[in-house]
């Protein structure tokens, strides 16, 4: 592990990787799969390598092998290969087919399959933002009906919401997430605080139709690093804007989603942030590093 490498205490590491502590302190004790430093008082530190064999060695499960088995092959293949990986094209048909049809057991076990494979950065990205993206079009062209497009957001939103537990914990730089004012679509803004909880930040989530004096009273207890507002519907920002500036008093303030921009950011005394939810995590770690 070098010294420039991003380190993770085991509770971290079992969040990104979406595997409990106690299964991962058996597979380091029984396998060797994992290879953690140590910090002079003891605790370990676990690094890039590590997140890749864990996650390797849960691809191998989902494929029906044995601990033991999954363990070795994961150990003996190259680094970097399972986050590399191509997106598995079966899971992610089955996923949307099964929201489709409203089978939830069919698309939470397509969802198992894929964040057993792929890093959860990937998911978001690749998977479950364009899917979203791709739904709401059939739904406005008559393609899709409300019904499946509430069956597929409440699934989703009880998923990210079960891989958001304890985001707030850790040491890494908080930030303040909230919808704007009259902003009922929070999925972008809840895949945005799980990408930058991946990024080693500590989440604060107000979630939707947040009110201006919340999000200013909250940065005035919190003291974040960064306070982002998320709009994705046209105009979500006209009512709000002026009054934002209000929050640049207490933190640095970020505005995202499609209703953003950099006129609007201008407007609130505010950053933008532009791209997918990734991108937009990754720019927002990098500012602030």
């Amino acid at each position: 592990m070098s010294s420039t490498e991003k380190v993770l205490r085991i509770g971290e590491l079992s969040r990104r990787v979406g595997v409990p502590v106690e299964s991962l302190r058996a597979w380091e004790r029984r396998y060797g799969l994992l290879a953690p430093s140590r910090t002079p008082g003891g605790f370990r530190l676990y690094g890039e390598d590590d997140v890749a064999r864990v996650l390797a060695m849960r691809a191998h499960l989902g494929n029906g092998l044995s601990a033991a088995e999954a363990a070795r092959l994961a150990l003996a293949e190259e680094v970097g290969e399972t986050t590399a990986a191509p997106i598995p094209i079966a899971d992610a048909n089955e996923l949307e087919a099964a929201l489709d049809r409203f089978d939830e057991t069919a698309a939470q076990r397509a969802l198992d399959r894929l964040l057993a494979t792929l890093t959860l950065d990937v998911v978001l990205r690749d998977v479950l933002m364009p899917y979203l993206h791709e739904l709401g079009q059939r739904w406005e062209q008559g393609e899709a009906t409300v019904a499946q497009e509430h069956f597929a957001s409440n699934l989703v939103r009880g998923r990210l919401t079960a891989l958001a537990r304890s985001w707030d914990r850790g040491t890494g730089p908080r930030a303040l997430l909230a919808c704007a004012e009259g902003e009922l679509h929070d999925l972008p803004l809840l895949a945005f605080g799980l990408a930058l909880r991946e990024q080693g930040w500590r989440i604060n989530y107000l979630g939707a139709d947040t009110p201006v004096a919340s999000v200013v009273e909250a940065a005035q207890v919190l003291a974040p690093a960064a306070v982002v507002i998320s709009g994705t519907t046209s105009g979500a920002f006209d009512e709000s804007a002026t009054r934002l500036r209000e929050v640049t008093l207490h933190a640095p303030l970020w505005i995202a989603g499609a209703a953003a921009s950099a006129r609007v950011a201008r407007k609130a005394h505010a950053a933008h942030l532009g791209g997918d939810v990734v991108q937009a995590a990754e720019t927002l770690a990098a500012a602030v590093d």
